[in-house]
């Protein structure tokens, strides 16, 4: 008897090791075969890298706006004026598009004076920096100044002078090429540079809004002819979307058809309508 004790005591240890290594054996997993779809599934969630990457959208917002500007008077001076303008933004994370045409038709005591149309377009590539570079193309057609058909294309550099929630203005300088179609001079062509002013200021909690353009366009070749323009409105918001306006224009031409003043000043008054502020 004493002897099976002692053989049990010494066996001890190794039976304490099989019964604590029992459980562990019982719960070994089978080696059973795996659902192909289970697997791919758990694979593609392991794996992000995998998936295929969102490309980034060119143009990922629009901002817009509306405008409709004039001026009638009836009496001994029979004068109307309408001013129809758009301000299209296209805008992306590198590239923005812009433009801004205008029709203008006018006349005085029931002849026609004016009927107007200018179309430009602007690309700017990396316009959220302080420096930036951009293109710019435009077609006018002027009645007012006897031109058929007016062309230009050109590209330069922008400068962002201030910017926060309140104030934007920014600086630009450009070389353009320019032709000119007058109803009776000879075609001019020139090289010109262009340099401009922009901005835009809100005051009383956006109450009321100033936005401003300025235009300075000598030519290289020849200082004698230069054009300069500036439009500054006045704008009252009265919801988000519709603002009253007021506006003054200015815009100067040292070369013209004989019979054509040089300058040009006009004063409307109208409404806007959009998403632009």
């Amino acid at each position: 008897m004493i002897t099976a004790f002692r053989q049990l005591f010494y066996h001890l240890p190794v039976l304490i090791l099989v019964i604590m290594a029992f459980p562990a054996v019982a719960q070994q997993p089978t080696n059973l075969p795996t659902s192909p779809i289970l697997s791919d599934s758990v694979i593609a969630v392991a794996a992000p890298d995998a998936l295929p990457k969102k490309r980034p959208a060119i143009i990922d917002s629009l901002s817009y706006r509306f405008i409709g500007d004039g001026n009638f008077s009836r009496g001994n001076v029979n004068r109307s004026l309408l001013v129809l303008r758009a301000e299209l933004i296209f805008l992306g994370p590198v590239i923005n598009i812009s433009s801004n045409p205008r029709f203008t038709y006018g006349t005085l005591n029931r002849v026609l004076a004016e009927r107007d149309t200018y179309v430009d377009l602007f690309v700017d590539v990396f316009k959220k920096r302080k420096v930036y570079v951009f293109g710019l193309g435009t077609i006018e057609r002027s009645n007012l100044r006897g031109i058929d058909l007016r062309q230009l294309a050109g590209a330069g550099v922008g400068f962002r002078l201030i910017q926060n929630s309140r104030h934007d203005v920014s600086l630009t300088n450009a070389v353009i090429y320019e032709s000119t179609n007058f109803e009776e001079r000879p075609t001019v062509t020139i090289i010109r540079n262009s340099a401009r002013l922009k901005g835009k200021h809100s005051f009383l909690n956006d109450r009321i809004r100033i936005n401003h353009i300025t235009f300075y366009q000598p030519a290289l070749n020849n200082f004698s002819n230069v054009r300069w323009s500036t439009l500054i409105s006045l704008e009252l918001p009265i919801n988000r979307w519709v603002s009253m306006r007021g506006s003054f224009e200015n815009s100067y031409e040292s070369v013209v058809e004989t019979t054509r003043q040089r300058n040009d000043t006009r004063f409307t008054f109208g409404i806007s309508v959009g998403n632009k502020k």
